[in-house]
Formats: C-alpha cells, structure tokens, sequence
C-alpha cells in the first residue's frame, strides 16, 4: 500500500505544474508544433538523411543556433596540428547534446512508472496495455544511450591523438534496431496520448507538463514539455547521429583505427534511414473537406491497371481513409498538369480479392519476355548513343534531346508492360480492380499500408462530385512521387547505378517467434523497376534457418538489393493459382542501398537487414562486368574449367566433354519444366562444389548430380561456357560471326553462317549443336517454364561468343552503354539465328558444297 500511496503523490506532483518553455533541444526547438500543417492536422515526422546541417549546433534561449565554445587550445585560428583537433569538437557538441537527449528520455520515463503501479489499482489513469504502447522502447533507448554515454564521456575528458571512439558509434548503430520498433509504434503512441487525454483530466495535466533536467552547467534547471513533444526526441535522435558520422570521418585521417569504424557505423545508420523513411515522408500533409474533416496522404505511387484488358498507367493515392485512382489529364503546353479520377474505394469498404473468392479474373495481357528482353538491348543502345554524343561535346543538344524523348518512350513502354504480379483490390459495395507490380515487396508495402490503416475505427463515406473534385485537385500539390521511374526523368548528376555481377551469400536469420517453413528471395532495381533475381532453398520446420548460400546477380544499373523472407505455403488448395500468383506470406522485408564505395571491394561485406523483428545476416561484393566475364586459363590442365575443350575431348576420348552430357542430361531429366531454367540463379556454393568435383573426376558425381538442385547445375554448364579459355564459337571466326548475321540477303546469311560452322574445330562443332538441340528442347516447354528461344539466346550468347581478348586499355565496365553494347546484341542474334533455323546435322555440314569461299 506505502508503494501506490508513492506512487499517487508522484501523479500528483505531476498533475499541479502546467509551466510551459520548451528548449531544451541540443539542435535546435522543434516541438510538436512544428509538426502541424496549416489545417492543424498532424503530419508523420521525416528523418533527414542528408549531411546537410551541422551537427555541432547549440540553442540559445532567443532560439538562435550558434556554435559551441571549442575547448581551450582549439579555438578557430589557433594552432591546430590536425584534423583530429576538430573532431574533439564535434564529439564535445555531440556529448553534450546527448545529455540532453538522456535527460529528455528520463523525463519521458519518470510518470511512467507511477501509472505502472497505479494501473492495477481500483482507480487507474490508465491501463497497462495503454501504458505499453505509449512508452513502447523508450526504456531501452534510454539504456543504449546512457551506456554509450558514459562510454564517451571520459575518453572526450582524456583526449589526445591515440583515443578510438569508433566501436562505440559502431556499436550504437547496431542497435538501431530498437529504433525502427519505435517508429513503427509511433504513430500509434500519438494517437493513444491524445484520445487518454481527452478521456482522461489527470492524464492531460500529466502529458502536457512533463519536467525536463537541463544539463548540469544549465542555469534553467528544469524545463516543461509535453509527451507528444518528448516522444518526437528519438526520432529526431537518429537523423543527429548520421550527421555527426559525417562530421566525424571529415576530421578523422583514413590511416587512424577509428576510420573504418565510423564508416561502418555510418553506412548501418544511412541504410536504417533509408528503409525508415520509406514510411515517414516529409511532403506528407493533409487536405480539409468541404466537412472540415483532415485527410491525410500516406503513400502514393505510379502502378499499372488492368482496365478492359489491357494496362494503363495510374498514379494512386492512399489517404487515411480511402484509395483513389488516377491519370493524368492531357493539358495544351504552358498549363498546369491536373488529374482525373478514375475510381475511388473507402477503406472501410475494400477488401484484398484472390483468386479463390473472385467469380472472374480479367485477362492479364502479358508480352513474350523476349520483347520485354528487346526493348531493355534498346534503351542501352540509346543510353550509348547519349554518351558518345555528350563526350564529342558538339554542343548539339538537340541530339541528346531527341535521344531523351525516344529513351522516354521505350523506358515508359518498358514500365507498362514488364510488371506480371497482380494485385486485386475489392469494393464491397461495387466492382473489383487489378493492378500489375513486378515486385512483390511493392505489392507487400502497398497491402501492409492499408491493412495498417484499416485497424482504425474508419467510416464508409460517399464523396459528393465537390469534395472529389477538391480532393483531386490537391492530388497534384500533396503527391510525393512527382515522375515515373525512368532514367530520362533523372538528373545527369545522378548515379546511374551498378553494372555488372553482386556476389550475395545469404547466411542466416533470427527472430521468428514460432518454427516455419522459411526462404527468402532476393531482389534488385532494373530499368526503373524492381525483379527478383534469385531465391534460397526452403529451411524447414525451424525459428532459425541457416542457408549459407551464395549467389550471383547480374546488375543492370542497380542501386538497390531487397531481401524478402517468406513462410513457404504447403496447402494445396491455395496452390492453384495463375502463375503469377505468390501465395506464401512475407513474415519480412528489408532493403539496402548498394553504394559503390562499399561494394566495390575484394573482400565481402557483411551486413544485417532488420525486418519486423527479424534479423537477415547476409554478405556481398560486386564484379564490375569485363572482371566477371574475362576468359582466363586455368594453370592446372588436369581438370576441365578454363581448359580448352580440345584437350578435355582428347583426354576423355569423347566428341563432347562429359561435363556437358551429364549436365544437358540432368536438366532434361528433371528442369525442362523449371520456371526460368538457366535464367534463375543457381546457389553459388553449390555451383562451386559441383566445378570441384568435375575438375578432380570425383567418383560420386552423379550421386552429386542427382542431389544437386536443378538451378545450380544450370549455372555449372554456364559457368563451364563462360571459362573456356577461348569462346565456344572461337576467337578466330569472331569477327566474320559479326559480318555473317549482319548480312541483309537471307541466301547469303544462311551460306555465311553455315560455312562458319563448318570452320569451326570437330570438339567445338559437335559441343555447339549438342547444346543447340537441347536449348530448342527447353524452349519446347516455354509455356510451362517461360524460356523462350530469345530468352535463351540473351542468356547464352554472349557466353559462347564473348571473345577472350580484352581490350586492357579501356576502363573498367561501370556504363549500360558497355553492358549493352551493339556486340552483345550481336551475339544474341547470332546465337539465336542457329536456335530458329531447322536441325542441323553434322554430316549434312560436311556434304554440302562451299559457295561462301572468301577466307576467315
């Protein structure tokens, strides 16, 4: 009884002060009232993560910024012998504003406990699961943050050149994690102190006068603040400590112990930012109805419609209480752009539609991936063409321009048509809608949006023609996705992303709450839409699987790797789906920025992604594309990889290496029906220890070959193509393959391009149309696994014709123009004219007459 009788007058205490003087902030004042809109609707806070205010900024009591005193000896203009000198001070500035911010964190926590223990008695302020919510996370940010503090603190008190601080800033990031549970309870948090205020007087005297120590050298020796406005702090807290991070590595030698570690801390915290502001946006705002009622904008996006079958580009809003659709109008020049809206759905009245509740399903208009294949080779044509121009540095703009436009149009062609995965909406009241998305990470983002907003008390309404023609009308002013993801629409300075191959090995993951039947895939951005490149095996029956498995994902102007990890659905009755239809549940999903300075390293780079509690230990390095695909002898010519096939036949006294028939053998036995066979990456370890065992004649091969995954034996026979030490096709006849399928004439294509076979070494020839005929045979099945003769003439072509010879005087391949060059084109369309022309037989090569005799 003494402890809740404690506990009472604390709450009382608590309940008479109601002074108000809020700047206490090591940055800057930034109240909750800062947050409001002009309507006074509550926007989500935006985490900055640029560099682009300092992090060594005080407030004065008049609310200006100004600089903190520099230690004694360091004063600007001094004599400072390093850079170091200044790094002392940003950790000062930065040690004396996490004061604050502890301060701020134990204000937060002091009524805390008093509710606690009043909770359980007759009369509570609150109750326990309010309490909860409200204080979500706050006791452990205070503990990471005290411990880090008083870490800091003497090492800035015994300063000299050999102090190190980087594990501590290290070691603060990797617990960001907590962080991102608060975040996401955020919202939550603000909306459970304003309804226990109005439920509650003593609550409200409570939250809006909440005592805040100041720092020990402060004359104010305590300030009053409201919750809403301390819960706000940790938020803030994150966006201050990537900026210090910035400051640090200014003023830190590359040579010091700390450098790397500050890197890495401030590469964790830019990728925490990143997957954190993919939810908090700060051109979030809100709309007043003709009613008065706030609207809020949470999320809008380009997705593709199937309408009366066939696709059409929407831009689609997601407000607090409904989902709209809409598409550009087309306005004269010089006029402002406005939307029409084609469809709107209360989300007190949608529902997520499946296949198995929908009466019927529209038609999905869905082109051969050979077209889509064909417009990617063109776009990267055109990117050359604008590079060359821009390098001869003519002044004709003009060209780039008309460049511009006609890369637009292919790139806006290639958006339209490439997405496959539907996503089926539903009004209760009314019809049903399809979108098309290519990734099922953006489909999981714009569902889990929804279903987040849906856990409130919403209302159906019905918009008279006046409020939608107002809420329409702000489309324009409140959307945050301004252009559809094209590069046209990019500026010149920035990236252009990666290009080439990122190594990834998918270690393991932790924190699932109950065992599950688990995989995750992986996905990267190409072309301005995201694809998934590769999947690992499903680890059964486990809360803590270990795949270890590597793979290689080919990189075509990419700046971002998305891992998704998913509980793999077993019951058959969910299964008969359309082909595009994922019915196993996202139990996560993270991203990671694929920085060049990063990645570009010969050793791998570990890294976690934290995702709804669960943690994806993963690992990448990246090739540039000429290191990746160079042809190198292997010094050891026992073996068969990187040994030239002449010498493989003979030792084996065969006219095919055995590595190709078993392989060929293998996939004809049980992947001719795999959904992208030899296009979907095979586990890289795997790969691996199949080209051991091939290279030292392992007597269990073909139990190996039996137990290996199909994909993984795809990637093998690639792989043994890609290493010969000069192309299947030779690097002799290379240049008349050129010529040869250049040819306008089909009667003397056809004469050219047998005749090159013909020239072609026995061990070479017989290896080629071995290869050719059991392509067609896959190719067979395309209905069944979506490899058609150009899919796999993209995959194939350029490893049997690449030559071996590179030109070491260019620069190492980062550009599309080099990815996509007119060779590699070439080389596809040579390789695909033998998979379209009728069987070829050895003999038939043999009998027939040169007519073509000029030499090669």
């Amino acid at each position: 009884m003494a402890f809740f009788f404690e506990a009472a007058c604390v709450l009382r205490s608590l309940i008479s002060s109601n002074d108000f003087n809020y700047n206490t902030d090591g940055y800057e004042g930034d109240g909750a009232e800062d947050r409001k809109s002009q309507d006074g609707s509550e926007t989500m806070p935006f985490i900055d993560e640029s560099p682009t205010m300092s992090p060594q900024l005080c407030v004065r009591p008049d609310g200006e910024a100004v600089s903190p005193t520099p230690p004694e000896g360091l004063l600007p203009g001094g004599d400072i012998e390093n850079c170091l000198g200044m790094k002392k001070l940003v950790l000062s500035g930065f040690l004396a504003s996490e004061e604050i911010y502890i301060n701020q964190l134990e204000a937060l926590l002091l009524p805390m406990r008093p509710l606690k223990a009043t909770a359980t008695t007759s009369k509570p302020v609150l109750t326990v699961e309010q309490i909860e919510t409200i204080f979500y996370k706050i006791q452990d940010i205070y503990e990471i943050h005290k411990e880090f503090y008083d870490a800091l603190f003497p090492n800035i008190q015994q300063w000299d050149d050999k102090v190190t601080v980087g594990h501590l800033f290290q070691k603060l990031a990797s617990q960001l994690g907590v962080y991102k549970a608060f975040v996401d309870n955020y919202k939550l948090a603000l909306e459970t102190v304003e309804k226990c205020s109005q439920a509650n007087s003593q609550f409200q005297k409570i939250s809006e006068n909440v005592k805040v120590k100041g720092p020990k050298d402060s004359k104010d020796r305590t300030t009053t603040v409201t919750m809403e406005a301390l819960l706000y702090k940790p938020i803030d807290r994150v966006t201050r400590s990537t900026l210090v991070l910035h400051d640090l590595l200014k003023h830190t030698p590359k040579e010091h112990p700390d450098f790397a570690l500050l890197q890495d801390a401030l590469r964790i915290s830019q990728n925490f930012l990143s997957s954190i502001n993919e939810e908090i946006d700060p051109r979030r705002t809100a709309v007043t109805t003709p009613k008065g009622e706030a609207r809020q904008l949470v999320k809008d996006g380009f997705l593709v419609e199937v309408s009366e079958g066939s696709r059409k580009l929407r831009h689609v809003f997601l407000f607090t209480d409904l989902l709209l659709c809409a598409k550009m109008k087309k306005t004269a020049v010089g006029r402002n752009q406005q939307y029409e809206c084609k469809w709107y759905i209360p989300l007190a009245d949608l529902t997520f539609q499946t296949l198995d509740d929908s009466d019927s399903c529209p038609h999905v208009q869905t082109l051969p991936e050979h077209e889509i294949e064909e417009m990617k080779i063109k776009i990267s044509v055109i990117k050359s063409e604008i590079q060359k121009e821009k390098k001869a540095q003519k002044g004709q703009s003009r060209i780039v321009d008309r460049l511009r436009k006609k890369m637009n149009e292919q790139e806006s062609w290639l958006l339209l048509h490439s997405p496959t995965i539907p996503f089926r909406i539903h009004n209760k009241h009314g019809k049903s809608f399809v979108f098309l998305l290519s990734s099922d990470y953006e489909r999981s983002e714009w569902r889990e949006s929804i279903q987040k907003l849906q856990k409130k008390d919403l209302q159906s309404c019905v918009l008279s023609t006046l409020e939608l023609q107002v809420l329409t009308s702000s489309c324009f002013k409140l959307r945050t996705v301004h252009n559809i993801p094209v590069t046209s629409n990019k500026d010149d300075e920035e990236s252009s992303g990666l290009y080439g191959f990122l190594h990834v090995i998918v270690h393991s993951a932790t924190g699932f709450k109950e065992s599950a039947n688990l995989y995750c895939t992986l996905e990267v951005d190409s072309f301005g839409y995201f694809v998934s490149k590769a999947k690992t095996r499903v680890f059964r029956d486990t809360a803590e699987p270990q795949w270890n498995e590597e793979f290689e994902i080919e990189l075509e102007g990419s700046q971002c790797l998305r891992i998704l990890c998913y509980e793999k659905c077993y019951d058959k009755s969910k299964l008969n789906k359309d082909d595009n239809e994922i019915v196993d549940k996202i139990m996560g999903k993270g991203q990671v920025q694929l920085d060049p300075q990063t990645v570009q390293s010969k050793n791998w780079h570990v890294d976690v992604i934290e995702m709804n509690g669960i943690k994806v230990e993963f690992s990448m390095k990246f090739t540039s594309r000429d290191l990746s695909l160079k042809r190198t002898p292997s010094k050891k010519q026992s073996g068969v990889f990187g040994v030239k096939i002449s010498v493989v036949t003979k030792r084996e006294r065969s006219k095919v290496p055995y590595i190709v028939r078993q392989c060929i053998e293998e996939v004809e036995k049980r992947g001719i029906d795999e959904v992208g066979i030899y296009r979907i990456s095979g586990v890289a370890t795997d790969i691996q220890a199949l080209k051991a065992a091939f290279d030292t004649n392992t007597k269990d091969i073909l139990v190996m070959l039996s137990d290996m995954d199909i994909n993984a034996i795809a990637g093998t026979l690639k792989l043994y193509f890609r290493e010969l030490p000069e192309p299947l096709l030779t690097d002799r006849l290379y240049p008349a393959f050129m010529e040869g399928i250049a040819l306008s004439d089909p009667a003397a294509k056809e004469n050219c391009m047998m005749h090159l076979l013909r020239s072609l070494p026995d061990p070479n020839l017989i290896t080629f149309l071995t290869l050719l005929e059991h392509l067609k045979r896959v190719a067979e099945k395309e209905p069944i696994n979506k490899m058609s003769l150009h899919n796999l003439a993209t995959v194939f072509g350029p490893t049997l014709l690449r030559p071996s010879e590179s030109e070491t005087s260019k620069p190492h391949i980062t550009m599309a123009s080099d990815i996509w060059s007119h060779d590699v084109m070439a080389q596809v369309q040579v390789l695909l004219y033998y998979l379209q022309h009728p069987p070829i037989s050895i003999a038939e090569l043999k009998r027939n007459t040169l007519y073509f005799s000029t030499d090669v």
